[in-house]
């Protein structure tokens, strides 16, 4: 089992929080904590008993307040670029999970953070939350794939605009944009998490797998999303759970799918 300095793991009822734990920091992502990150979402790959999972700040001030800027500050352009590359390919380990992963943003969720909180399939914030890519205000841009998911999920026009001024918005702001799915009071933020991974996990893992495989295709520009979608609509109906949902389904019951 994996020890880690800089996150918090628990499991409860098929449901895995990964607490980013270090607000002494407001939670700044290190390259330490990415690297736990990497291992910790590994673990919900392979974990048979994790059937989703929720990211979370530790504290009430914030998700996670960005990057380590004391590790930025040391980069040059000879290691930069691994430096990108390693953030990218967390990031996309967690867009590209075959289980539901849920983002509870508490408090500021900027840099990295915010960051972070896209590659999630979808964000929950409390009242109080705060989102931005403040990155140009240290003469740089985002680099765990900002760029790209915040103007795939809010548009060109003010993606552009929150990128060039470094502004925050709140959470009732993202919302509005579609960056964010849900607004709630803090105190109901990880209820309200796992009240939606608690539904999404009474349907059919194979199903709820391919959903998130066939939309990840829409911005694949090397993949032909319809035919993504076709195949495994496909593949849905050579499983056992298919078979199962359509009988259950015309027999009145509720359906028991086992992920095959």
């Amino acid at each position: 089992m994996a020890t880690y300095e800089n996150l918090l793991l628990e499991l409860n009822n098929g449901i895995l929080t990964i607490t980013i734990n270090r607000a002494d920091k407001l939670n700044a992502l290190n390259i330490d904590t990415i690297r736990e990150i990497k291992t910790a979402i590994q673990r919900v790959y392979d974990d048979e008993d994790v059937k989703g999972a929720i990211f979370t700040g530790a504290g009430q001030k914030a998700f996670v307040a960005g990057a380590d800027i004391s590790e930025i500050a040391e980069l040059s352009e000879v290691n930069a670029r691994s430096f990108a590359e390693r953030g990218q390919d967390v990031f996309a380990m967690i867009e590209r999970c075959n289980k539901p992963v849920i983002a509870a943003v508490n408090g500021f969720a900027l840099g990295g953070g915010c960051e972070l909180a896209m590659a999630c399939h979808m964000r929950v914030a409390s009242e109080n939350a705060r989102f931005g890519q403040p990155e140009v205000n240290l003469g740089v841009i985002p680099g765990y794939g900002g760029t790209q998911r915040m103007t795939q999920l809010i548009g060109k026009g003010k993606a552009m605009e929150l990128m060039m001024t470094g502004d925050m918005i709140t959470a009732e702001e993202a919302k509005a944009l579609g960056l964010v799915n849900h607004v709630v009071p803090q105190e109901d933020l990880l209820l309200k998490c796992t009240e939606i991974l608690n539904k999404i996990m009474s349907k059919a893992p194979l199903a709820i797998g391919l959903v998130i495989e066939c939309v990840n295709a829409v911005f694949n520009k090397d993949e032909n999303g319809y035919q993504t979608e076709a195949n495994s609509f496909a593949r849905c109906c050579s499983s056992d759970d298919f078979v199962e949902g359509t009988n259950a389904f015309l027999e009145k019951r509720k359906p028991e799918f086992r992920g095959v």
